[in-house]
């Protein structure tokens, strides 16, 4: 019993020197929180203050915010790059002649130059014709006059009667079998677009509504539906200062034509005979709108 009442003693000397909390709640006493390892904040500073630099720069990026003003200049960017690279590919595209020669170039130069000095002539031409039926005595005559050269004219651009004058003679000798429709009427439109007033392909006439094909086969070509083997002869009525340049420019008929190992033979004339003809047609519903 002694011992009993010591051991009680004991126990309420020990309470007595604990805490009253942990008196209180019969175990040892809590340890207490470990304090933070960066500064204490100071009262009343908000999240925001508290983050670190690198936190801020995170924070900032992600996730992206991107204003009405930053898209219109992101649009604005796009378009105008967008343009440059169009602009880029249209001058790579359109420089066939940077490589050619200064003498080739000034004489592609006077080949436009001649052909506006064509167009000038021919204005002045219908000036003058409408001055002397404004002035002439016998308008009647001077009408009828200009009515058979006008009828003369455009019988020798309808392919209805033959036509002669100075020109040029393109003889293209096809071995290999590669030349096609397409670089033919290249040919036909550069002599055209150089001023030529008649052409006449091997026994075919060129008119307005010509049209060539490939032959069927694949050998040969076809003019308005008659086909034609090589060489294939080109007769044309027109200046030939400005017919054999035009197709002998950088890139034009004649190198097109040797890429494919044929061969084109140019030749001036003085006097060309374009003597195969076209049958007048009369239109089926087209007619004289002039009272």
């Amino acid at each position: 019993m002694n011992a009993e009442q010591g051991e009680n003693e004991r126990a309420h000397r020990l309470r007595k020197e604990l805490p009253a909390e942990v008196a209180a709640t019969g175990g040892a006493p809590e340890p207490e929180p470990e304090a933070p390892s960066g500064p204490e904040p100071e009262p009343g500073q908000t999240d925001e203050a508290r983050l670190t630099g690198r936190q801020r720069l995170v924070k900032g990026l992600w996730p992206p915010r991107v204003s009405r003003a930053q898209l219109t200049v992101a649009v604005l960017l796009f378009v105008l790059g967008l343009g440059l690279a169009i602009q880029v590919r249209s001058t790579s595209d359109n420089s066939a002649l940077r490589g050619a020669r200064q003498e080739d170039l000034v004489r592609i130069l006077d080949e436009l130059d001649d052909r506006t000095q064509r167009l000038e002539d021919e204005k002045q031409g219908l000036e003058d014709q409408r001055t002397e039926l404004e002035n002439s005595s016998d308008q009647a005559e001077e009408a009828r006059k200009q009515t058979v050269e006008k009828e003369r004219q455009l019988g020798i651009l309808a392919g209805t009667v033959a036509a002669q004058g100075p020109g040029i003679t393109m003889t293209v000798t096809d071995t290999k079998g590669a030349v096609e429709a397409d670089m033919l009427l290249d040919a036909i439109q550069e002599l055209r677009a150089a001023g030529a007033e008649a052409i006449q392909v091997n026994d075919v006439r060129v008119v307005a509504s010509t049209y060539l094909t490939d032959a069927s086969g694949g050998k040969g070509v076809s003019v308005d539906g008659h086909k034609i083997g090589q060489p294939y002869v080109f007769k044309v009525i027109g200046k030939p200062q400005d017919l054999e340049p035009a197709l002998n420019i950088p890139g034009g008929v004649v190198q097109t034509l040797e890429k494919e190992q044929a061969t084109a033979a140019v030749s001036r004339s003085q006097k060309i005979v374009v003597d195969a003809l076209r049958p007048a047609q009369q239109p089926d519903y087209a007619r004289s709108s002039s009272q």
